[in-house]
């Protein structure tokens, strides 16, 4: 047995067809077959129903792919820590960010994290919070950047920055016009909302208690973005609560819908988070502080983080 039998293994499991895994690592497929054959015989397990279409692990094959998945992984951990023991970041970063501080924060660090670590090839997948937590658990992930705290005992939190919630109101709801509002200024029939799976949803439902509200709304619209939800207000009225990385890009006319939460000022706070086992400190703390050093946001202790 050897790692390239377990990388034939594991490309096959992906592509679902032998020709195609081949292709894909560079190998003729009658060798990766071969291989495959030879590791079959060597466990005395068939791992895959080859005459399948598509091609599919038998149920022992199921947990020898899954085994193999983990041999690799554990492999490409012991690479990287010792890569990093020379002071080098290189390699690969598979990187899982929030759909609603994806668009707002990745053109504030990338470039500039990229020229700095070029040989740090970096692979980022925006992702709901839930689908981001399967991948780190499974090993296809390594860091996220996610809205915490997330009380998952498995992994860890490494905060990053905290940003403050802001409400977005059209000029026709005749909203307060004082300085400071508090939630419960805020209609509920008249709230825009993200759809379900994002946890910036979950923290407006925790900011406004909403969870057993009837809205009473003739337009139940969820939307999949934050700049959909600010053009919503924009052309059909209304309120949403947008974050204040997102308040950055509005323009000067859009500024003026923004209320601020009085004290203590709603937030949500962005960390880092990674597996315990993540080997590689000094790529996490390089990310970490290039994202620090670019965030235009003042630090606020009047801030109360909520919870997802």
């Amino acid at each position: 047995m050897n790692l390239q039998q377990l990388e034939y293994v594991v490309a096959v499991d992906v592509h679902r067809h032998f020709a195609k895994a081949a292709e894909s690592i560079y190998v003729t497929q009658p060798t990766l077959s071969m291989m495959i054959r030879k590791l079959e015989d060597e466990l005395g397990v068939r791992i895959f129903e080859r005459d399948r279409k598509p091609v599919v692990p038998t149920r022992e094959g199921m947990e020898i792919v899954e085994r193999a998945r983990h041999i690799l992984a554990e492999v490409d951990k012991l690479r990287e820590y010792a890569a990093g023991l020379s002071g080098e970041i290189s390699g690969e970063l598979r990187l899982g960010i929030i759909p609603t501080l994806a668009p707002y924060l990745l053109p504030l660090f990338l470039k500039s994290f990229s020229e700095t670590y070029p040989k740090l090839k970096l692979h980022i997948k925006e992702a709901v919070t839930d689908d981001i937590i399967m991948l780190l658990r499974r090993g296809e992930m390594d860091m996220g950047l996610l809205a915490t705290p997330l009380d998952e005992p498995n992994l860890c939190e490494y905060p990053v920055f905290q940003e403050e919630f802001y409400a977005y109101v059209s000029q026709n709801e005749g909203f307060p016009q004082k300085k400071y509002v508090l939630p419960a200024h805020i209609d509920p029939s008249k709230l825009w909302l993200l759809q379900e799976g994002h946890c910036l949803r979950n923290q407006i439902f925790n900011l406004c208690e909403l969870k057993n509200t009837d809205f009473g709304t003739a337009v139940w619209y969820e939307a999949g973005s934050i700049e959909t939800l600010i053009n919503l207000v924009d052309h059909h009225g209304g309120i949403t609560i947008i974050p204040q990385l997102a308040t950055l890009h509005l323009k000067t006319h859009q500024k003026k819908n923004l209320r601020e939460f009085s004290n203590p000022k709603p937030a949500r706070e962005i960390s880092l988070v990674t597996t315990k086992n993540f080997p590689r400190r000094m790529l996490l703390e390089s990310l970490r502080a290039e994202i620090a050093a670019k965030i235009p946001i003042e630090p606020n202790n009047g801030l109360k983080v909520l919870v997802r």
